[in-house]
């Protein structure tokens, strides 16, 4: 049987009593039918999903006394740029993991200092930790673009007192992770076969997306719970 959510026809949102004349009234409409209007540019987008945003309290629809969400083209237009921000950000990631593949240009140790701001002592302490390796040539230490963008994230926890030794926990973790991605997909990585390899590694990228996402879902549960 259908619910009120997903089967509630239109509605305009009245206007309170005594007001002063208003432009045209912006016609609301359920969760449901807000899913169907989007599915074309977000072919993922779900009932669920809407309400998990409205929990993180990024939206947030009228309800009539009867409960229904109605969502107005305001509402609407707010739900698609925060999934047009997620899927950016998605493929960034993605990007990202292309260009391990191919570590791009090398920095040197005032390089990124200067791009990033970060202390010099810092970036030496990153190192010390493994967190970052960067490759020794004719005795100077350079790191690829990936690891600057680390020490631009790292430079940023510093500001809190996080420091080396505290990452030790993020280096950790992200090493599981890859044993893990590399034991589901290690056969086919090795593939002499180029399309099974380029496959595997699409499928990499799609997987790694997938932790990622879960990774944020179980932090805010954690962080929500530290909060309350």
């Amino acid at each position: 049987m259908a619910t009120p959510e997903t089967h509630d026809p239109t509605v305009e949102l009245p206007d309170p009593a005594g007001a002063e004349p208003q432009p045209p009234r912006q016609k609301a409409v359920t969760i449901g039918n807000v899913c169907k209007a989007l599915q074309q540019e977000f072919p993922d987008i779900s009932i669920s999903k809407i309400r998990y945003l409205e929990d993180q309290k990024l939206l947030s629809p009228r309800r009539t006394q009867g409960g229904y969400r109605l969502y107005t083209q305001s509402d609407v237009q707010r739900l698609r740029t925060i999934l047009r921000l997620q899927r950016d950000e998605c493929r960034s990631l993605r990007r990202a993991i292309v260009s391990t593949r191919d570590p791009g240009a090398l920095y040197s140790l005032e390089d990124v200092v200067e791009e990033t701001g970060a202390e010099a002592g810092l970036v030496r302490e990153l190192v010390d930790f493994g967190v970052i390796k960067g490759e020794m040539r004719s005795g100077v230490r350079y790191f690829d673009e990936t690891e600057r963008e680390i020490v631009r994230a790292v430079s940023e926890l510093a500001r809190y007192g996080v420091g080396g030794r505290n990452l030790r926990v993020f280096r950790s973790s992200a090493d599981r992770e890859a044993q893990l991605l590399q034991s589901i997909l290690a056969p086919a990585l090795r593939s002499r076969n180029p399309e099974r390899r380029r496959e595997a590694i699409e499928a990499l990228e799609n997987l790694a997306s997938v932790t990622t996402y879960l990774k944020h879902l179980l932090l805010i549960r954690d962080l929500r719970k530290i909060a309350t």
